[in-house]
């Protein structure tokens, strides 16, 4: 039986996202050894979308108010890219500080979330 998800994000500077997630986000983590952070994430939900090609992923946090969720983060001083409007929800990216991009998304259709 399938008892959960593990979610890899790679970095050029993991250890920095690492205390991104944890002093930033605040989000609860346990040290798998030598420091190495495995953080407990939200209830989490799954999409596949079409694609020319496989083996591309993105990660989104999802929001019931991504505008307000973008003035709580730049308090922290993290920076978002400007918010994309589409019939499916609104769509922020939030800079890590190793380089990559993690979605902020306030979706409009129903989740999956609380399903069971």
């Amino acid at each position: 039986m399938i008892s959960g998800a593990h979610i890899v994000v790679y970095s050029k500077n993991a250890e920095a996202d690492r205390k991104f997630f944890r002093d930033v986000l605040r989000f609860k983590s346990v040290d798998a050894g030598h420091g190495w952070l495995i953080f407990a994430l939200p209830p989490a939900e799954l999409a596949f979308h079409p694609s020319e090609k496989n083996g591309a992923q993105e990660l989104y946090f999802l929001c019931d108010d991504v505008k307000a969720e973008m003035v709580s983060l730049a308090t922290k001083n993290v920076k978002c890219s400007r918010v994309e409007e589409a019939r499916w929800g609104s769509i922020t990216k939030m800079l890590l500080p190793g380089g990559s991009k993690v979605g902020l998304y306030q979706p409009r259709p129903p989740t999956a979330l609380g399903l069971k």
